[in-house]
């Protein structure tokens, strides 16, 4: 295989794994070729990479080293994605009734979900999280993306007990916003107790739901290390929970004029 060629592999198969480590001598029996022109390959893909601005190659030293990659996004092109979610909500006809937004299509866009979970992998890279976890529905595409890029397997909070999750734990939470009793409920199974878990949802408006994911997480013995939300409603100004991250803020949907304002969070990095 020409060494191009032996480049390129490396970089779609490390790049299709992120977090996990490939030893030198996984490339070597692959392509058949000594240590040290891998060890020149994987700096060749390193190179190529980093040119992306999405993530870099990393090399680790030692027999049981190998190479791994790590996402990332620069802050030009994490601004670009908020500024397209921006536009995307401010498209007419999005207004349903209540003053509620049509969200569907930009939280099941693959494109879309791929740029805020790489904001998220960032953002919390450092979080230490065991797990990433969200409540069904339309938060599930974003969370599993960010736990691709974190190397992290992912917990379904469910809003009704499925008989396929076993044994399960349940709570009775206040929305945020009517402040009507809602039930939520997470399978025993779901995760090992004294593990740290990264919440991550796409909307919030006054924290019922991720108040209730904290309470029930709590009940499992279980950490929260950061709260990643992808759109915020400003209103109400007092939420049931804080230290959250969101990417987009929801000013004001006018249901008169058919209006939407929506702005970056400017603090994202």
């Amino acid at each position: 295989m020409k060494r191009s060629h032996r480049v390129a592999a490396i970089c779609q198969i490390l790049t299709e794994s992120p977090g996990e480590v490939f030893p030198l001598k996984y490339f070597c029996d692959m392509f058949g070729a000594a240590k040290s022109s891998i060890s020149e390959d994987i700096a060749a893909a390193r190179e190529a990479v980093s040119v992306t601005e999405l993530g870099y190659i990393e090399t680790l030293p030692g027999a049981s080293g190998g190479a791994r990659y790590i996402p990332d996004i620069s802050l030009e092109k994490a601004r670009k994605i908020q500024h397209d979610i921006c536009r995307l909500l401010q498209e007419e006809g999005r207004i349903l009734g209540g003053g509620f937004l049509y969200t569907s299509d930009i939280m099941y866009n693959p494109a879309t979900v791929q740029g805020m979970a790489r904001i998220f992998a960032k953002k919390f890279r450092e979080s230490g999280a065991d797990y990433v976890a969200t409540i069904e529905t339309k938060g599930i595409p974003v969370a599993l993306m960010t736990a691709q890029f974190l190397n992290l397997p992912v917990i379904v909070i469910r809003r009704d007990t499925k008989i396929s999750e076993g044994a399960t734990v349940s709570i009775n939470y206040s929305t945020g916003s009517s402040e009507r009793l809602q039930r939520m409920s997470i399978s025993k199974r779901a995760a090992a107790p004294g593990s740290k878990v990264l919440i991550i949802d796409d909307f919030m408006r006054g924290g019922g739901s991720i108040k209730g994911i904290e309470e029930i997480l709590y009940e499992m013995d279980l950490k929260v290390v950061g709260k990643g939300i992808a759109i915020v409603d400003i209103n109400p100004q007092t939420k049931k929970v804080n230290d959250y991250f969101p990417i987009i803020h929801l000013e004001a949907v006018d249901e008169v004029t058919r209006a939407v304002r929506a702005v970056p969070n400017i603090d994202i990095f």
